[in-house]
């Protein structure tokens, strides 16, 4: 992960379309900054996107893992954060898509990353996968 966000930061272009270990085609990657909920520090992280009009849509699955990822925590004490996607950046508000757009945007997400599915059953019975919408904000 910190090789991606360093590669963002050297070559945002080839750091948004990457090829990651899931297979040969490339993904749409951004790149989300949040406060640290403990230490308050600027917090980044890489992650694969799909758009929804103007919003963005990230999904929290942390590879299937138990946990919801830190990035996430960080996004539910202060729904305030940055992204970049490619060369253009973005100040973002997150929420937490629910029912039937939750629905709808899982099934786009899948398009864009099958495994996403995988991710699902091995937390069934522990947690919900947050499907995040980050809605860009003025300022």
């Amino acid at each position: 992960m910190r090789e991606h966000v360093e590669l963002y930061h050297r070559d945002p272009e080839k750091a948004h379309w990457f090829v990651t270990p899931s297979g040969p085609d490339p993904k749409p990657c951004l790149l989300l900054a949040t406060t640290g909920r403990k230490s308050g520090e600027r917090r980044e992280t890489v992650l694969i996107y799909g758009r929804a009009g103007a919003a963005f849509v990230i999904i929290a699955s942390s590879g299937g893992v138990p946990d919801h990822p830190d990035w996430y925590k960080n996004l539910k004490s202060d729904p305030f954060a940055e992204i970049q996607v490619g060369k253009d950046r973005y100040k973002v508000r997150a929420r937490d898509a629910q029912g039937a757009e939750r629905e709808q945007l899982w099934t786009t997400m899948l398009t864009i990353l099958p495994q996403f599915d995988d991710y699902k059953r091995s937390t069934e019975g522990v947690r919900e996968i947050p499907v995040v919408v980050l809605e860009p904000v003025a300022g």
